[in-house]
C-alpha cells in the first residue's frame, strides 16, 4: 500500500512540475506571441536562445544570452539608423570644420551605445523540458523617442549657453578660456547628434522641425566661426614681479596686457595653453627732485619666450622715469611709462 501511494505521489509531483511548467512559460517565448505583443511598429527588440555551455552555469548562460539580446536590440536600432538617417552638417570645410565634423560624424556609428531609456529586460526562461533559455529584450518606441527628444533640447540650450559664454570671453580679451568653452560644446553636439539619429530610427518620417536642425546647424556653424577665429589669436601667459618703493604692483602686467591685446594678443593663466611666456621684473626708487617735483625711476628686466619653438628669443635691462608730487605716484608713473615700452620691444618677436 505504501509503495502505491509512494508511486502515486510521484506521478502527480510530474505531472504537476510539467503542467506548471507549461503555464509559467513566457508568451515571449514564441515568435508569434512576441510580434503580437510587442510589434515591430511600436518597439526594438532583441531576441535570443542557446544552451548551456560546458563549465557554464544555468545563471551564466541567461546573463550572456540576456546580454546578447540587447546587443540585438541594440544593432536593430543601429541598422535603422544606417538607413534613415537624415540629418546634415553644414559644409564648411576649414581644419577646425573637419576636425569638429569628424567628432559628430563618428556619433552615427555609437549611436546605439547611447543610453537606451526605457529599455527592458525580461526574466530570461530556462526550458528544463529542452534545456534551451530563451532572453529577451525591448524598447517602446515613443518612451524612446520622448527621451531624446528632450535630449535634444537640453543638450542644444547647453551649447548655445557654452558658445554664449565663449563670445563674452571673448570680447573682454579671455580667449584661452572662450576657447575652452567652445571645446566643451563639442561633446554636447555629438549627443545631439545621437538623439537626432534615433529619433530618425524610430520615425523616418520625421520633421526637421522636430529634429531642430535649423537650430543645430546654426549653432555648428557658429561653432566653426569662433573655432576658426580663436584659433587665429596667439596666447601670451605674463609673469610679472613689481614693487614700488617696496610695495606690491601690478602696473605693468596690466598695462602690457591692454596694449599688446590692441595688437591681437590673447592671455591665458595657464603657461601650459600659451604661446609666449613673458617674465617681468621691477622695482622703483627715489632718484631725487627736478623743478619741486619728485623723480622716480622704475629698473626693469624683461624676457620673452617662445614656447613654439621652444627657445627664449628677447631679453633686455631698462630703466624708465617717472615725475610726480608724491614719491608713490611718481613711481607709479615710472611703471605705467615702462609697460608701453615693453610692449614695443617685444611685439615684432610675436607672430
Amino acid at each position: 500500500m505504501a509503495n502505491k501511494i509512494l508511486l502515486l505521489s510521484l506521478i502527480l509531483s510530474v505531472a504537476t512540475s510539467a503542467l506548471f511548467g507549461q503555464v509559467n512559460k513566457p508568451a515571449w517565448t514564441s515568435a508569434s506571441m512576441r510580434e503580437a505583443s510587442f510589434p515591430s511598429g511600436t518597439f526594438f527588440t532583441g531576441y535570443t536562445q542557446g544552451n548551456v555551455r560546458s563549465g557554464e552555469t544555468v545563471e551564466a548562460a541567461k546573463q550572456r544570452l540576456l546580454r546578447d539580446a540587447q546587443g540585438l536590440l541594440a544593432e536593430s536600432i543601429r541598422m535603422t539608423i544606417r538607413s534613415h538617417t537624415a540629418m546634415q552638417t553644414v559644409s564648411t570645410r576649414t581644419n577646425q570644420s573637419e576636425r569638429i565634423d569628424a567628432v559628430v560624424d563618428a556619433s552615427v556609428e555609437t549611436a546605439a551605445n547611447a543610453e537606451i531609456a526605457g529599455m527592458n529586460s525580461e526574466q530570461p526562461y530556462h526550458d528544463t523540458e529542452t534545456g534551451i533559455i530563451h532572453a529577451f529584450a525591448h524598447v517602446n518606441r515613443f518612451e524612446l523617442s520622448g527621451y531624446h527628444r528632450a535630449n535634444l533640447s537640453m543638450n542644444l540650450t547647453q551649447a548655445e549657453g557654452l558658445l554664449q559664454t565663449a563670445q563674452e570671453l571673448e570680447d573682454a580679451g579671455e580667449k584661452s578660456r572662450a576657447r575652452q568653452q567652445c571645446e566643451a560644446a563639442i561633446p554636447l553636439l555629438v549627443r545631439v547628434r545621437q538623439s537626432q539619429d534615433l529619433l530618425t530610427a524610430i520615425d523616418s518620417n520625421i520633421s526637421s522641425e522636430a529634429l531642430q536642425l535649423s537650430r543645430t546647424e546654426a549653432l555648428h556653424s557658429r561653432l566653426l566661426q569662433m573655432q576658426a577665429h580663436l584659433a587665429q589669436a596667439v596666447y601670451v601667459h605674463v609673469e610679472s614681479v613689481e614693487r614700488n618703493l617696496n610695495q606690491p604692483s601690478t602696473v605693468i602686467a596690466n598695462r602690457l596686457k591692454s596694449a599688446l591685446a590692441d595688437k591681437g594678443c590673447s592671455f591665458t593663466d595657464d603657461p601650459a595653453k600659451a604661446d609666449f611666456l613673458v617674465k617681468i621684473t621691477a622695482t622703483t626708487r627715489f632718484h631725487g627732485v627736478e623743478s619741486g617735483l619728485t623723480v622716480c625711476y622704475a629698473d626693469v628686466a624683461v624676457s620673452l619666450f617662445d614656447v613654439r619653438r621652444n627657445r627664449s628669443v628677447f631679453q633686455d635691462e631698462f630703466s624708465q622715469k617717472g615725475v610726480f608730487s608724491s614719491r608713490e605716484t611718481a613711481g607709479r608713473r615710472a611703471l605705467e611709462g615702462a609697460a608701453p615700452e615693453i610692449a614695443d620691444k617685444i611685439s615684432p618677436w610675436i607672430e
